[in-house]
């Protein structure tokens, strides 16, 4: 059988993906087949002749698509910042709004390294490590932890995480780190903060496939980052540095939840590059002597 051009399995693909309700049919149709043939996208556009067998391959994909399967368990790869991370069943898929935060986070980073410190950062709920990867990287010779529950995640944000510096520790982050207390300068998390009740509205690509541990967190989405302010109280030394993502409907509830354990000051929330409510920063406020 003739080989098939590149173009006509890419418009064929977004065609079926559409009417799956794939939210990018295209692009995914393209990275699939880029995929497949190990091509960089942009060789597609050369129109490649694509054989029998590489064919058979990407529409068995294609398939596993419409039916929702993530893109990047697809591929096995996903893309933070300057990160080509390893993904797949098990760990929650980072997402490009995380990326602001984190930005956010590095540019304070910076600042103490500037000032002459060695900063100390620990980056909890740490999933694919895709945060504390680019916090090592990007503001080195900062300390960082990662701390992840599941065991599962842990496996790929060891793989991750591995010539960054950053150390990986697997605990719960309600009682990590006992011997870090007062000392680490930056907490940042993308926790868990889903309401229970908001589960089918959820994406089938994150309800189906991300871990719900990582998604869901009481009936207000609420009872994680109530944990992590907590431990960020414990963790961090007077003046430190205290973010976390939470959902675009959460921008007064999030900041209420920091605002409520009276521990921190100047707490603030900050907008994503669509200008939706994204993520809350905050001040350790000094300890009682």
């Amino acid at each position: 059988m003739s080989a098939t051009r590149a173009g006509d399995l890419v418009r064929s693909a977004a065609a079926e993906l559409a009417a799956a309700g794939v939210e990018s049919p295209a692009v995914d149709a393209r990275l699939l087949l880029a995929h497949v043939l190990d091509l960089d996208p942009g060789r597609l556009l050369l129109d490649p002749a694509v054989e029998e067998d590489d064919r058979a391959v990407f529409e068995a994909l294609i398939a596993r698509r419409a039916g929702r399967e993530p893109l990047q368990h697809l591929t096995g790869k996903a893309y933070f910042r300057h990160h080509e991370l390893a993904v797949g069943p098990g760990v929650f898929v980072p997402r490009p709004e995380t990326e602001v935060m984190t930005g956010w986070a590095i540019e304070r980073l910076r600042e103490l390294i500037a000032a002459g410190r060695v900063p100390r950062a620990v980056d909890l709920c740490s999933g694919s490590g895709a945060i504390a990867a680019s916090l090592a990287t990007e503001a080195a010779p900062t300390r960082v932890i990662a701390v992840e529950l599941s065991t599962e995640a842990a496996t790929y944000a060891r793989a991750n995480l591995a010539g960054t510096g950053a150390e990986l520790v697997v605990a719960d982050m309600a009682a990590a780190l006992p011997g870090e207390t007062g000392t680490v300068d930056l907490v940042i998390a993308n926790p868990p903060y889903i309401p229970l009740d908001a589960y089918a509205s959820v994406a089938p690509e994150a309800r189906d496939h991300d871990p719900t541990v990582a998604l869901f967190s009481g009936d207000d989405g609420l009872d994680a980052i109530r944990v992590l302010v907590d431990v960020a109280a414990r963790l961090l030394v007077d003046g430190g540095l205290l973010c976390f993502e939470h959902a675009d409907a959460q921008g007064e509830a999030a900041p209420g939840v920091v605002l409520a354990s009276t521990e921190f000051h100047t707490v603030r929330d900050r907008r994503d590059l669509s200008g939706r409510p994204r993520f809350v920063t905050a001040v350790r406020r000094a300890r009682a002597r």
